[in-house]
C-alpha cells in the first residue's frame, strides 16, 4: 500500500509543483483549440486560411486575473506549428510561451496542452500562430484578461465588450509568402485590410467590388461599450476611427491609461487597445467603422482600407457617402509620435492588484544593462536575404534555448549579444542578451530602416519612457518621462527615429524580443533575453512540464504520441480529468 502511495506521489509530482506556484483556490478556465485550414473569400477571391474551431478569425480567450488556464491544441495543419499568447506575461514559465526558442513545435496531427496562469494581469491581447509564417493566414484571435470582482475598473462599468481584429491581407496564402521571402523578394503592397476576417463594406463602387462580405457590429443608442482593437496583420500601421464618435482610451495591452478622447487613433502592428465608445449619434444611418493604412502612399493604398459597419438597433438607414478622413499629415509624421507620447499610464487606477499602478515608481530605479538594437534595411547574409538587429540576424536554433539549458547542452547558443551595435559586417548567429536577474535594463530601439517597426518583448510589460526622431544619444535621457510613461509589451518605432524602453527583469526565463512586422521578423530581426535566478531554487520558475515535447539534439527522447488516446481526452472530459488530477494531488502535496 506504501509502495502505491508512494508511485502516485511520483506521478503527481508536477501537479503538487504546479499547485506550489499558483492558489489551489484560483479557477481554472478550460478551451480547445483545433487549429485547421478552411477556405474563406474575405476579399472575394477563395483561399486557404487557418481557423480555430472551424472560425475565422478564432473565438475569444476570456478569463479573470489569477485564474489557471488550460488550453488543449490540437494540431490539424499539414506542417508543425505553435501558439504564442501575445503580451500575456507567462509568469515564471516561459515554458508556455510558444515560441521556437523555448518549445518544440507541435508535430501535425498532434496535440499539445498550454497551461499557465494570468497572474496579476488584466487587460486586452491576442493569440496567434508563431511559427511558419502562419499568422499571415489566420490562426489568430482575441483575448480579454478581466478584473477580480474586489479590484474596481477606473470607469463605469460598459454595457458591452467588443473585440476587433484588424489588420493587413493578402490574398496569397502563408507558404506563397514565405517562398516570396526565401527568394529574396518583397511582399509588395497588401490586397486588403480586414476587420474580424471580413474585407470592406462597400463604401465605393469603383475601389470595393461587389459582392465581399463585411463586418457588422450592433449596438444600442445611449449604451457605452468597450472596444477592444488589435492590429494582427502583417507589416501596415492603420489608422482607426468610428464615423462621429469619440474614441475614450481606456487602456492598452494590461494598463489603465489616463482617459482622454481621440477622433482616430494609429494603432501599430502588434498592438492592442481599449477604448470606450458611447452610442450618443442620431441613428439617421449607420456609421463607418474604418481602419486605413499609415506610413504609406495614401494615393496608392485607396484601396487597401479595412471598412466595417456601426449599426444602431434603431437605424433608419445605411453608411454613405465618403469615409471620415485620416489625419492629414503625410508631411509631417510629428502629429502620429505626438499622439503616442499623450498616451500616459493612469498612475492612480489599481490594475491587477489593490495598489496605484504608478506605485511602482520606475523612475527611481537605477539601470544595470543598457541596449541599443539597431535596425536596418535587409541586408544579403550568405547568400540570403536577411533582416538584423545591431548587425545580427537571429537564427533559431533546432534545439530550443529554454531545452538547451534544462539538458545543459553546450553549443546551442551564444550568450553574446553586444549592448552596442555591430561595427563589422552583419552576421547570422543564434547570439543571445545575457540580462541581469532582478536588474533594471534600458532598450534604446533605434529605426534606421525607411519603414515603420513596432517591437515586442515576451514574458513583460515595459515602461515606455521616450520617443524622437533622429539618432539616439546619452543626452537623449534628458526628454525621458520618469513618472507616468505607459507600461506595455508591443511599441512602435518610427522611420528614422528611436524609443527607449525601460524594464524590469523580474520573470526568470527565455523570452523573445522581435520585430512584430511579419516579415522582418521571419527575415531575423529578433533575439532573446536570458534571465537566470542564479540561486539554486525552482520558486522563481515552474519546473519543466511534463508533457514537454523534445526536438533537435533531444529529439531521440520524445515519445511517439498515442492519437487515440490524446483525441479522446478533450473537452469536458479534459476537464473532469483534471479537476480529479488536482484533488488528488492537492490532498497529497499536503501529506507530504
Amino acid at each position: 500500500m506504501m509502495a502505491s502511495f508512494g508511485y502516485l506521489s511520483l506521478f503527481l509530482l508536477p501537479f503538487c509543483l504546479f499547485l506550489t506556484f499558483s492558489s489551489a483556490a484560483d479557477p481554472f478556465a478550460f478551451f480547445d483549440f483545433e487549429v485547421s485550414y478552411i477556405t474563406a473569400s474575405p476579399l472575394g477571391v477563395p483561399q486557404q486560411v487557418i481557423a480555430i474551431n472551424g472560425e475565422f478569425p478564432g473565438p475569444t480567450v476570456n478569463v479573470t486575473t489569477n485564474n489557471n488556464v488550460v488550453i488543449n491544441v490540437r494540431n490539424k495543419l499539414d506542417e508543425s506549428m505553435l501558439m504564442h499568447w501575445s503580451g500575456v506575461q507567462q509568469r515564471r514559465s516561459s515554458w508556455q510561451d510558444g515560441v521556437p526558442g523555448t518549445n518544440c513545435p507541435i508535430p501535425p496531427k498532434w496535440n499539445w496542452t498550454y497551461q499557465f496562469q494570468v497572474k496579476d494581469q488584466i487587460g486586452s491581447f491576442f493569440y496567434f500562430p508563431s511559427l511558419h509564417f502562419q499568422r499571415a493566414s489566420g490562426g489568430f484571435g482575441g483575448i480579454i484578461i478581466n478584473n477580480r470582482d474586489v479590484i474596481p475598473i477606473p470607469f463605469s462599468t460598459p454595457d458591452g465588450d467588443i473585440t476587433i481584429l484588424m489588420g493587413d491581407w493578402y490574398t496569397r496564402n502563408h507558404t506563397a509568402l514565405r517562398k516570396s521571402l526565401d527568394d529574396g523578394k518583397d511582399l509588395g503592397m497588401p490586397h486588403g485590410v480586414l476587420i474580424n476576417g471580413k474585407g470592406p463594406y462597400r463604401y465605393n463602387d469603383t475601389l470595393v467590388p461587389d459582392g465581399i462580405d463585411h463586418e457588422t457590429i450592433e449596438v444600442h443608442p445611449g449604451k457605452t461599450y468597450r472596444i477592444r482593437v488589435h492590429n494582427v496583420g502583417i507589416s501596415t500601421s492603420l489608422n482607426f476611427r468610428i464615423q462621429n464618435h469619440n474614441l475614450l482610451l481606456a487602456e492598452t495591452e494590461g494598463s489603465y491609461t489616463v482617459q482622454q478622447n481621440y477622433t482616430s487613433l494609429d494603432i501599430h502592428v502588434g498592438q492592442s487597445y481599449s477604448f470606450l465608445v458611447t452610442m450618443d449619434q442620431n441613428a439617421s444611418t449607420d456609421y463607418y467603422i474604418v481602419a486605413s493604412a499609415r506610413f504609406v502612399n495614401e494615393s496608392l493604398w485607396k484601396r487597401v482600407t479595412g471598412v466595417a459597419i456601426l449599426h444602431y438597433s434603431n437605424s433608419k438607414g445605411k453608411a454613405a457617402g465618403p469615409l471620415p478622413e485620416a489625419p492629414k499629415d503625410e508631411f509631417d509624421k510629428t502629429f502620429s509620435m505626438n499622439q503616442a507620447r499623450s498616451i500616459r499610464w493612469n498612475v492612480s487606477a489599481s490594475g491587477a492588484r489593490p495598489n496605484p499602478q504608478g506605485s511602482f515608481r520606475y523612475g527611481s530605479i537605477n539601470v544595470t544593462d543598457v541596449y541599443v538594437l539597431k535596425n536596418k534595411p535587409p541586408v544579403s547574409i550568405n547568400g540570403k536575404m536577411r533582416t538584423t538587429l545591431s548587425g545580427i540576424s537571429f537564427v533559431n536554433p533546432s534545439t530550443p534555448i529554454r531545452l538547451a539549458d534544462q539538458f545543459k547542452l553546450k553549443g546551442v547558443y551564444k550568450l553574446d549579444f553586444p549592448t552596442r551595435p555591430l561595427t563589422g559586417p552583419p552576421k547570422a548567429e543564434t547570439s543571445v542578451i545575457n540580462g541581469t536577474y532582478r536588474g533594471f535594463m534600458e532598450v534604446i530601439l533605434q529605426n534606421n530602416d525607411t519603414k515603420m517597426q513596432s517591437y515586442h518583448m515576451n514574458g513583460y510589460a515595459f515602461f515606455v519612457v521616450g520617443m524622437d526622431y533622429g539618432e539616439w544619444s546619452e543626452n537623449s535621457r534628458g526628454t525621458y518621462n520618469k513618472w507616468d510613461g505607459i507600461a506595455r509589451s508591443t511599441i512602435q518605432v518610427y522611420p528614422g527615429a528611436w524609443t527607449a524602453i525601460l524594464v524590469s527583469l523580474d520573470n526568470v526565463g527565455i523570452w523573445n524580443i522581435r520585430t512584430e512586422n511579419l516579415d522582418s521578423w521571419y527575415l531575423g530581426q529578433e533575439t532573446y533575453v536570458r534571465v537566470v535566478n542564479p540561486e539554486a531554487t525552482n520558486k522563481t520558475e515552474l519546473p519543466m512540464p511534463d508533457n514537454a515535447l523534445f526536438c533537435g539534439q533531444l529529439g531521440k527522447l520524445q515519445k511517439p504520441q498515442d492519437i487515440s488516446s490524446a483525441t479522446s481526452i478533450t473537452g469536458d472530459r479534459l476537464k473532469m480529468l483534471f479537476t480529479l488530477l488536482m484533488i488528488i494531488s492537492t490532498v497529497i502535496c499536503a501529506l507530504q
